[in-house]
Order: structure tokens, then sequence, then C-alpha cells
């Protein structure tokens, strides 16, 4: 019985694993949830970049505020936009029908995107990085992530306009990167006159404080669960002490 549970755990983790790992090749976002200032910025990035199209319908204003350690007066000056109050859920501002209109399908919340999947977090921190210029493509983005996208590059003015560098494919070989038209791609490059706002280092700050934003959302609680965690470890190591001296003192007679 023990044995088919273990099997049966592993199965069920199978594919988890196989969406992180696959054939994408992911960057590891090395994120730290207790860096407030970092989940400030990335609250920022997203109501004034991501917001317009996506929601947060699971997070409360005033959630937000308490957790990042934001006054309500801060989070209705830098964050609400719109007619929202600080006991709302963070919508979009999109109406359902005009996204379906304009995209061919409304853009998805983003409540729990980053939660349920091994490597979810690296998922998103390299997919934001990954966008290049495709002319072939009715927005003229895509990327190297997840092909075909349908969102655009909407951080463009802070990265600047990538281009996919390209080599022949080996017959039977395998992209390390990306396959495009029966090329490889490579890597990007940002011509000078196409230089976003940003430097490179800049922009992957701005990334992993979105991707940090992004994971917070989707679990809340692993806030003070993480915060809780060092001291559950010292209190498991002081009890194990003590413990072991009560063991002690108990066969100290024995021998």
């Amino acid at each position: 019985m023990l044995k088919s549970r273990f099997f049966a755990l592993v199965l069920a983790l199978v594919p988890a694993v196989g969406f992180a790992a696959g054939k994408v090749q992911l960057q590891d976002a090395q994120i730290d949830l207790q860096d407030k200032a970092s989940l400030q910025r990335g609250a920022g990035l997203f109501m004034n970049y991501c917001a317009a199209c996506h929601s947060l319908q699971y997070m409360r204003y005033s959630r937000l505020a308490e957790d990042l350690e934001l006054t309500p007066a801060q989070v209705e000056s830098f964050l609400i936009k719109g007619d929202a109050k600080i006991g709302d859920v963070m919508k979009t501002g999109m109406a359902k029908g005009d996204a379906t209109a304009w995209f061919g399908k409304a853009p998805p919340d983003l409540s729990t995107t980053a939660r349920g999947k091994i490597g979810q977090e690296d998922w998103i921190y390299t997919f934001l990085k990954s966008f290049y210029v495709d002319e072939s493509r009715p927005k003229g983005w895509n990327n190297t992530v997840l092909a075909g996208a349908s969102m655009p590059n909407v951080l463009w003015d802070l990265q600047g306009i990538q281009r996919a560098t390209f080599e022949p494919k080996a017959e039977g070989g395998h992209c390390a990167l990306a396959e495009k038209d029966g090329r490889c791609i490579t890597g990007f490059v940002v011509q000078e006159h196409e230089r976003g706002r940003m430097t490179e280092a800049e922009y992957d700050r701005a990334i992993l404080d979105i991707t940090a934003f992004l994971t917070y959302v989707g679990e809340p609680a692993r806030l003070h669960r993480e915060s809780l965690g060092v001291w559950v470890i010292l209190f498991l190591s002081f009890f194990t002490f003590m413990a072991w001296l009560l063991k002690r003192e108990y066969w100290k007679d024995v021998h």
C-alpha cells in the first residue's frame, strides 16, 4: 500500500516537472518574497503595464496594502486606477466583451498563474524576457518560451526591441533555445537605436520584481509561512536538544 502511494505521488508530479523542464530553457528567477521593496516595485510595474488587460480577481487592495506594508493612501495614489476602492478586488478596467473583440480571447486572470506548477516562477521570469520582433505575426511579436503567444511585448519601452539571432538547424538536431521556420534561435540583440529606457541589468531587476509580485499574489500566506519557518526550525532544534538532555537523564543509571 505504501509503495503504491509513493508511485502515485511520483506520477502526479511528472506533469509539473515536465512543464518546468520540458524543451524550454528556463532561467532561475531567485525571487525573495521577504524583500518588501521588490514586491512593492513589482506591484507598481504590474499596475502600470499589465493591469489594463489582466486582473487579479482573488486579491484585494486592502490585503495588498497590509502585506506589502503600504498605507491605504499610498495604494490609492499609486496603485489603484479608475474608481476602484481600497476594499475592492483587483479587476482589470477592460470589459470582457471588448477584450474578446480586440484580442480574440479575453486575457486571463493572473491571480494564480505563479502557483501550482514546479518552476512556474522561472517560467514567468523567462517568458517576460523572451519577446522578440517577428514581422510575420499580426502584432509583430513572438516569444521563445511560448511560441505564437497572442500577448505583445508591453514592456518593450523598458527592455528595448529585441531581435532574434539565428543559425541553421542541424539535421535531426535540437535547438537549445527555440526553433522557428526550421532554424534555431540562438539569442537576442538590441540595436543601439532601439534600446529601452532601462539597461539590461535594470530590466532583469524589473522582471524579477514582477515575478516576485505575481508569486506573492498566487499565495499571499507564503509571506507569513516563510517568515515563521525560521522560528519553527529554531523551536524544533531547541525541543530536540531538550529531549536529548531528558533522554540522557533518564538513561544515565541504566549504563
